[in-house]
């Protein structure tokens, strides 16, 4: 089990779950943008990389390896297809996992046609030996295909036509030097702010052709996480609702009834987070308290805990991991309608508050 995806223990079927099925696949396939203008947020990356795909296209040749580092949900798979579109190049896709013996890389590199885009998804996951190979191929487009076994076994050189390799991983400290070193631009994707996000619910809306207001689509940003995949879900979900119990038109108030009756409240957080801020505050007095305990108070395995809830508790500042154990902010307090306790007698608060 890798606890690299929402599949942890139970959680890919959350609504904010930042992992896709397939039927966010295949309505992801009908939204992606095609071109770097289209493509919305990461401004930085999106402004570096277009310069790294103008001067390939100038000299006439394949363009630099590509990193794309970040959390799950945030365009990677997307900028991978718009650097295939960008330099008018077919793109092969795999994934770290599917590749667990050199052989399976070979036959992969060995088909490629010159140009060809390579996109190796949660390239962090792939086996040491197909890493070991692929750093040959990608500095000096040959790779050495080893024949027999044993003292017999022969070493057949194979070279390979140019190609571009994107690499996506949602670890990048899983990566080791030498691989990070052979990617000639590395890019770091961020969550996204709320006003870019609006612009992802609008753009997916008038795609979808769903009428939608501003505050309908601000409403679904403030709760999408920063991640424009949970946006489309929840759009697409609001939408439903619009449809079944109002007029077809999503507004705030329509939005927010809807995501009220998928438990997803105006800070994202879903049934699972609200569960464990619960069981910490009611059960622990707002911790501290250690993970194994936390998890079984909430009824949910602890890897559930540890790496489908905490995250983004930690990341809004709601809950704080500490060498004593799990502890609630001030913030989980107030959002949950309580008070926060005063510290004991010589005891500052947590975060000095």
């Amino acid at each position: 089990m890798s606890p690299d995806d929402d599949s942890v223990a139970g959680g890919a079927d959350r609504l904010v779950g930042a992992v896709a099925d397939g039927d966010d696949l295949a309505v992801e396939a009908a939204l992606r943008p095609r071109d770097l203008g289209e493509f919305i947020g990461q401004t930085r990356v999106r402004e570096q990389l277009d310069l790294v795909l103008r001067a390939a296209r100038a000299r006439g040749g394949t363009a630099d390896h590509v990193l794309l580092s970040g959390s799950p949900g945030l365009g990677k798979t997307t900028l991978s297809m718009i650097i295939a579109a960008e330099m008018a190049a077919p793109i092969r896709i795999t994934s770290g996992p599917a590749i667990q013996h050199a052989g399976d890389l070979a036959a992969i590199l060995s088909s490629l046609t010159e140009g060809e885009v390579l996109f190796l998804d949660e390239i962090h996951r792939m086996s040491r030996p197909a890493e070991e190979m692929l750093y040959m191929a990608m500095e000096d487009f040959r790779v050495d295909v080893v024949v027999g076994k044993g003292p017999g076994a022969t070493a057949i050189p194979l070279e390979l036509p140019p190609f571009t390799l994107v690499g996506a991983t949602t670890r990048a400290g899983l990566l080791p030097p030498p691989l990070r070193d052979r990617f000639g631009f590395t890019g770091h994707m961020e969550f996204y702010e709320p006003a870019e996000l609006e612009l992802v619910v609008h753009r997916s809306a008038g795609l979808l052709d769903v009428e939608i207001t501003a505050e309908g689509a601000a409403e679904i940003a403030s709760r999408s996480r920063g991640t424009p995949r949970i946006a489309n879900r929840l759009l697409r979900r609001v939408r439903d609702y619009a449809q079944v119990r109002a007029d077809g038109r999503v507004t705030r108030e329509i939005a927010a009834r809807a995501l009220e009756v998928y438990e997803v409240d105006a800070r994202g957080l879903d049934r699972l987070d609200r569960a464990v801020l619960r069981a910490l505050l009611e059960l622990f007095g707002g911790g501290p308290v250690g993970l194994s305990t936390l998890a079984v108070a909430v009824g949910e395995e602890r890897e559930t805990v540890e790496e489908v809830a905490e995250p983004f508790l930690v990341r809004e500042g709601l809950l704080a991991r500490t060498p004593r154990g799990r502890v609630a902010t001030p913030a989980a307090w107030r959002h949950l309608g309580r008070t926060p306790p005063e510290p004991a007698a010589g005891q500052p608060g947590l975060f000095g508050t």
